[in-house]
């Protein structure tokens, strides 16, 4: 399909799921914002509800729920927060291999039962299909609890969203992509909320300096920079900066990956084919 079957294909099985009351698993990320506001639009049309549930841990940048709240108003949807501690509920204190499928499976199972409180019959969350395309165990949760993931349905790329989100007005449309802040570390690492909170201290202010895609790796006393290759040369003026700040956050060495930003750099030694399987 082309991307405007793909836009018609998308309208039509919202419309049929939004003959009932829907619940929608919302990060404020362009992907879930994207899912909202078209569920919101098929749902005005059916005069039925759309319910926005976003999950509260210290495993999220910290701004993450205030966007959430904002982005849902914008969206006419009704917004709420759950709560929850995650490496404790979820036993991945250690950052264990099938780390993302226990946190999936823990995070949508609570939503199926928030979804049963408030009479929604389904539940539907914003992996596209580019995300079927990498390492994400935690698809496999998705499966299993019979979430629903229209965009990865009807085969829709991370272009093709950001896209379809500025047309539709989404506010987040060119929101960089602020994944769990436990990617930020290597697997079998013993993680705390603070150490967390210092990673996403440290990202923040790389982004206040402005640098868009950022990751602040840690291993041990070291970080490894990923930006954009192109702001590489931006990144190394402000050298001296940098290196003062994330030394009084705490960290000994400093270093910059020459190959620059990637999304999973966590993986590369993950074997091909490995599910996340308990």
């Amino acid at each position: 399909m082309n991307y405007e079957e793909k836009k018609q294909a998308l309208k039509d099985y919202l419309l049929e799921l939004a003959e009932k009351d829907v619940l929608v698993a919302f990060s404020g990320g362009v992907d879930s914002s994207l899912m909202l506001r078209l569920c919101c639009e098929c749902a005005k049309e059916k005069g039925t509800k759309v319910y926005a549930v976003t999950m509260q841990t210290g495993l999220h940048p910290h701004g993450d729920v205030d966007i959430a709240r904002r982005v849902a108003e914008e969206a006419g949807a009704e917004h709420l927060v759950i709560k929850l501690n995650e490496l404790d509920e979820a036993g991945i204190r250690d950052n264990p291999l099938d780390r993302c499928y226990r946190c999936k499976r823990l995070l949508f199972a609570k939503l199926l039962g928030k979804a049963e409180q408030l009479g929604a019959t389904y539940v539907v969350e914003g992996t596209n299909e580019d995300d079927l395309h990498v390492y994400r165990p935690g698809t496999r949760a998705l499966k299993e609890l019979g979430i629903l993931s229209p965009l990865a349905k009807i085969g829709i790329t991370k272009a093709e969203v950001r896209q379809m989100a500025l047309e539709h007005g989404v506010s987040v449309a060119r929101r960089a992509s602020t994944p769990c802040m436990v990617t930020r570390f290597p697997y079998n690492t013993h993680l705390t909320y603070e150490a967390l909170e210092r990673a996403d201290k440290a990202e923040d202010w790389l982004r206040q300096q402005g640098f868009y895609n950022v990751r602040v790796r840690i291993h041990g006393e070291v970080v490894r920079l990923e930006i954009d290759i192109k702001d590489m040369g931006a990144l190394l003026l402000k050298r001296v900066e940098i290196v003062e700040e994330l030394k009084n956050l705490g960290y000994t060495y400093i270093t910059l990956d020459m190959e620059g930003y990637r999304q999973g750099s966590m993986d590369i030694h993950v074997k091909p084919g490995y599910e996340g399987r308990l």
